[in-house]
C-alpha cells in the first residue's frame, strides 16, 4: 500500500498530462460508442466539431477551414462525408441566389444533443464515483489552471486532427 501511495505522490508532469489525456479519451470513446449503439455509428468527435462550426456560420467549406484551422480541401472532405451521411444539407443563400450555404439537419442537431446528454450522463456518472463535492472541486481546480485558455467548441484551430 504505501509503494502505491509513494508512486501516486513522486508523479510526473508527463503522468498528470497522460491522466488529464486518458481521462478525456475515455469520456470521448465512451460518446462514440454510445451515439453509435443509439444509430450514428459513422459520428466522429471531429464531426460535432464541424457541425457546431456549420451552426455558428461558417457555411462553406472556406469558412468551415478557417474556423477548424485546416485547408479547404479536408473541410471539403468532412462537408462532404457530412453531406452523405445526412447530418449537413445545402440550401440556397437567401442572399445571393448563386450560392448555396451549409446548414446542419435535424439528424445533426439531433446527434450533437444526443452527444451533448451522454456528456452529461458520464458527469452524473463521475459525480456518483467521485461524489459531487469531489467533482465540484475536480473542476474548480482545472477550470483555474485552464483560466483563460480553457478550450472554447468554437475556437479555432483547436480541434485541428484528421476531419474523416
Amino acid at each position: 500500500m504505501s509503494t502505491v501511495r509513494l508512486r501516486r505522490m513522486s508523479r510526473s508532469g508527463a503522468d498528470l498530462a497522460l491522466l488529464l489525456l486518458g481521462s478525456y479519451r475515455r469520456l470521448v470513446d465512451t460518446v462514440v460508442e454510445e451515439l453509435a449503439a443509439r444509430g450514428h455509428p459513422d459520428v466522429r468527435p471531429a464531426h460535432d466539431f464541424a457541425m457546431r462550426a456549420v451552426a455558428a456560420g461558417a457555411d462553406s467549406a472556406s469558412e468551415l477551414g478557417r474556423r477548424l484551422a485546416v485547408s479547404k480541401q479536408a473541410a471539403a472532405k468532412t462537408i462532404a462525408v457530412l453531406l452523405e451521411r445526412g447530418y449537413l444539407e445545402r440550401e440556397p443563400d437567401p442572399h445571393d441566389a448563386r450560392r448555396k450555404r451549409l446548414t446542419v439537419t435535424a439528424r445533426g442537431w439531433d446527434v450533437m444533443h444526443q452527444g451533448e446528454a451522454i456528456f452529461d450522463e458520464l458527469r452524473a456518472d463521475w459525480a456518483r464515483r467521485l461524489g459531487a463535492d469531489e467533482l465540484a472541486r475536480l473542476e474548480q481546480h482545472l477550470a483555474a489552471i485552464a483560466g483563460d485558455r480553457a478550450v472554447q467548441v468554437g475556437e479555432p484551430g483547436w480541434a485541428s486532427q484528421a476531419l474523416d
